[in-house]
């Protein structure tokens, strides 16, 4: 069983570090794009197909399979996985909480009392693909155990957006549409709790689910978690494997497509960095993750008992930490959700791209100290 459980999670660690690579190079796409051909970016994505423009098609349609994966991750790790047990679970929680708080403390100090203080769910997100993409780059100089605790955190990360997104990013409620979603969960439920092992009326319900939720208010998105937490146990790895190639290689590049589009220059960027979305942003993600990440999990092990993996030491974590602020996919999510008008949506992709950047060369050089060979050891 564990060494079922371990190639697993070693396949779904190398599918999200090789599917960062062609994320990449579908942002660098979009963003050549949007600055080449901006009014074609523009009108391309805005391009109608029944009620729905293509880019709705893309947020609002197939990323509620990018979060149906997600869901089935979460529920994977806490039947068989790193949340199995507190025990287990407690250092990732622990460090994903902390790098949710801090950046949105230091996001609401730069814009309290403003509108765009509606932001502040922006750079609470980590991209689960990009940072384990950097850290397949680097090597030997990163031990296999902070692959795994960054895994981890990415997921309880991936759970905290969620909720976020779930309770207040939700427009005005139809309830009539949302009761309805909820029957059909309830049956998927009724059918989980009788031992359907059939994933097809799964399918059927989770689909049905998505149409009565995306007119409803709350965001159709939350339909693919939903649906995740009623399938089986037993078929929990099967369907990751099944959807997880389809969703790293085609959604998320075809969102990063959709939404990374943003004109840069460097004016430009010394003026929206100064900004207070780009100013809270950058903080939140840049400074805000590390610190949260990295005083999170030092209080965890000084005073809860926990324990770093094998080989990983404090230096690592503020790696991690680093790596953690690369928000892209979920922070554009969130960016989009946040800020209505084009201005400050527009102000809120750029500061994440930087972010991002920022933050990847940040823990990509901090890895450099010490380069031998890491060994055993969760010592200071």
């Amino acid at each position: 069983m564990r060494r079922k459980l371990a190639a697993f999670i070693a396949r779904f660690i190398a599918l999200e570090a090789s599917s960062g690579v062609v994320l990449f190079i579908f942002a660098v796409v979009a963003m050549v794009w949007a600055n080449v051909a901006p009014p074609a970016y523009g009108s391309f994505w805005h391009h109608r197909l029944g009620h729905l423009s293509l880019s709705h098609w893309v947020n609002d349609g197939l990323m509620a399979a990018f979060f149906l994966v997600v869901g089935l991750e979460i529920k994977h790790e806490a039947v068989a996985g790193a949340f199995r047990t507190w025990r287990a679970a407690s250092l990732p929680v622990y460090a994903a909480l902390g790098g949710m708080v801090i950046p949105v403390a230091l996001y609401l100090i730069v814009n309290g009392g403003l509108p765009s203080a509606r932001g502040w769910g922006v750079p609470m997100a980590t991209d689960i693909a990009f940072a384990l993409g950097v850290l397949a780059l680097l090597g030997r100089r990163v031990p296999s155990g902070l692959r795994l605790l960054l895994m981890a955190l990415a997921i309880v990360d991936d759970l905290g957006a969620v909720l976020v997104i779930a309770f207040f990013y939700t427009a005005s409620v139809q309830g009539w549409l949302l009761a309805a979603g909820f029957a059909l969960w309830g049956l998927m439920l009724l059918l989980n709790r009788f031992g359907v092992r059939s994933l097809i009326p799964y399918g059927v319900l989770a689909l049905g689910m998505w149409a009565c939720i995306l007119p409803s208010g709350v965001h159709p998105t939350i339909a693919g978690v939903l649906a995740a937490f009623a399938f089986p146990k037993a078929s929990l790895e099967s369907v990751i494997e099944r959807l997880h190639p389809w969703v790293a290689y085609g959604i998320m590049p075809i969102f990063a497509l959709a939404n990374a589009g943003v004109p840069i220059s460097f004016p430009l960027m010394v003026q929206e960095a100064g900004s207070p979305i780009g100013c809270g942003i950058l903080l939140g993600l840049v400074v805000g993750k590390p610190l949260g990440i990295g005083l999170a999990s030092w209080l965890a092990v000084r005073f809860g008992g926990c324990h770093l993996p094998a080989g990983v030491r404090f230096r690592h974590i503020l790696v991690m930490g680093c790596l953690g602020g690369i928000g892209f996919t979920m922070a554009l999510f969130i960016n989009d959700l946040a800020f209505r008008a084009p201005a400050g949506a527009a102000t809120g992709k750029l500061a994440i791209v930087m972010a991002s950047v920022v933050s990847a060369s940040l823990g990509i050089a901090l890895s450099f100290p010490k380069s031998h060979p890491v060994h055993n050891g969760g010592d200071l």
